[in-house]
């Protein structure tokens, strides 16, 4: 499959000019939900702590990015640091759990986030959401993004180095340390291994990068709600997840893909039947997938 990425690549790079403004707003949208995507994968598929809360680091990144600077670079370090703290505040809740739990205890941090951005008006707007965002300029000195094309552009080159950054981490002793707790921890602990240090570093790791997601998320839209950041949005991340595998992070940024456009552009042919098409969709991904994915592998072995 690595034959794709060079095909994949140039045509992420050349779709601004060959689509229309809206299919421009929408692929970067795609690009800021897949960044979300992989820090779940991180988390669900590398570290074997499946979560629906990271809308959580998400949306407290997009709204710390909201109220900082007009400078690109210091919006994604101010949101990338602010998720990262959320993620270090509620870690003694997730780590010390495992399987459902953790699944449980995730989804009730993310509704919680929902719940105080609906409530917490002088910062988020409440309900009515924050409008009117200035576009801002990648670093000083730089044109500012103010247009579809560049908003998608530079979206595209954060996400790029950010999964470059992590891919490397991952192939690297973290992510070997990362899959043992995964696979078997008591044989971790038994060689002395912190287990629960591990999975806290990877837990606030991906914060960070929810956070970062979270920045992206106000210079592509320039307008937030807590609708951004509901429990519809964890589902379909988790889904996009398990369809692209869930150890891959780059695979969680073409399932998502995948899921959006089931969601927004293939329901636009068939009108009212978005959540029909999601639920096969999720059908698939639950049955079919494992199974092709273990012939794949018998075949190649």
């Amino acid at each position: 499959m690595k034959w794709l990425i060079a095909p994949a690549l140039l045509a992420a790079v050349a779709a601004p000019w060959l689509a229309d403004p809206y299919t421009t707003a929408t692929l970067a949208r795609i690009l800021v939900l897949g960044l979300v995507a992989a820090s779940v994968a991180l988390l669900t598929g590398v570290a074997g702590l499946p979560t629906l809360g990271q809308t959580a680091p998400f949306a407290a990144g997009a709204y710390a990015a909201a109220h900082s600077s007009s400078v690109g670079v210091v919006q994604l370090l101010t949101a990338a640091c602010v998720g990262a703290a959320f993620a270090a505040l509620t870690t003694p809740l997730v780590v010390y759990a495992r399987g459902v739990v953790v699944l449980m205890i995730t989804l009730a941090i993310g509704e919680l986030a929902v719940t105080a951005a609906s409530r917490w008006r002088s910062v988020t707007g409440g309900t009515d959401g924050l409008a009117g965002m200035a576009s801002p300029r990648p670093l000083w000195g730089l044109p500012v993004l103010d247009t579809d094309r560049a908003r998608y552009l530079y979206a595209l080159a954060v996400v790029g180095i950010v999964l470059c950054v992590v891919v490397l981490l991952l192939r690297g002793p973290a992510g070997m340390y990362l899959r043992g707790c995964r696979d078997d921890e008591a044989r971790m602990r038994a060689s002395g291994h912190p287990v629960n240090a591990y999975l806290a570093i990877a837990y606030i790791a991906a914060g960070a990068i929810a956070g970062l997601a979270g920045s992206l998320l106000v210079t592509t839209q320039q307008y937030l709600s807590p609708a951004d950041f509901g429990f519809d949005i964890a589902a379909l991340l988790l889904l996009g997840v398990v369809i692209g595998g869930a150890g891959s992070v780059v695979g969680a940024i073409a399932g998502t893909a995948v899921v959006l456009a089931a969601r927004d552009w293939l329901s636009g042919l068939l009108p009212g039947r978005g959540p029909l098409l999601l639920g096969a969709l999720f059908i698939v991904a639950a049955y079919a997938l494992p199974r092709l994915r273990f012939r794949l592998r018998s075949a190649v072995t």
